[in-house]
């Protein structure tokens, strides 16, 4: 092993695909529960002039057009051509990407919450279950506290640092820490998904106790680098 090197790495929803899925799904069910409340709500006025037919054909037009526009090799040229006229700053580079991921868990998680309650709508209908719909619109509801679950999950896999070999240092970014290896009695390591949990024993040198982060997510590479480190360090 090359001592004189450093490896650095960045977890984020544009590096990870774990923590881009979780933030995705995590922020679309929240949206698609305010866009089913505020459907049902203009479909139900619109039932009052019989222009029902008018909102679903603008409601699937919408997720039609999203859908177009994730499929798109050029997503940005596309939604310019779009709101061309109209009085709106479109995202770019990143924040079209982390909009784009929202509008598509938004989508995803209509579509499972939307078949939860069409299931629990048929089970009542066609009294297939005695206890009704209630497992359909329990889970239904359960996907609110999964989705602030997810949220956290993403937070918690997002890291950013610098591994100098030289140094045997981990240096942490946002926020900024730094991790003398020299004081790691041992490492163990977890997968979840693309990246990989790394928790640290400290010495504890005359009983003292030495402050830094007892675990720490970063990609499998460089877990694997800091085991070779704690383990051959002299």
């Amino acid at each position: 092993m090359d001592d004189s090197r450093t490896v650095q790495w960045r977890r984020d929803p544009t590096t990870s695909r774990t923590v881009r899925v979780l933030w995705s799904l995590g922020v679309g069910t929240f949206f698609a529960a305010i866009v089913i409340v505020v459907f049902w709500r203009l479909f139900d006025l619109a039932g009052q002039t019989g222009g029902q037919s008018v909102v679903a054909a603008a409601f699937a037009a919408v997720v039609v057009t999203i859908l177009a526009l994730a499929v798109s090799g050029n997503t940005e040229r596309h939604l310019e051509r779009l709101t061309s006229g109209l009085p709106v700053t479109n995202p770019t580079g990143a924040g079209l990407r982390r909009a784009m991921d929202a509008a598509l868990g938004t989508i995803a998680m209509l579509a499972v919450i939307g078949a939860l309650m069409a299931a629990g709508r048929l089970v009542v209908e066609y009294e297939l279950l005695a206890i009704g719909a209630g497992p359909f619109t329990g889970l239904a509801a359960l996907t609110l506290p999964l989705a602030l679950v997810a949220i956290v999950l993403s937070v918690f896999l997002q890291s950013v640092g610098t591994l100098d070999l030289e140094e045997r240092r981990l240096y942490l970014h946002d926020p900024d820490e730094a991790v003398d290896l020299e004081h790691i009695e041992g490492v163990s390591v977890r997968r979840i998904g693309d990246a990989a949990v790394l928790t640290l024993e400290y010495a504890q040198p005359d009983g003292q106790y030495v402050p830094g982060p007892r675990r720490l997510v970063v990609p499998p590479e460089v877990a694997r680098e800091v085991q070779g480190v704690v383990g051959t360090r002299p």
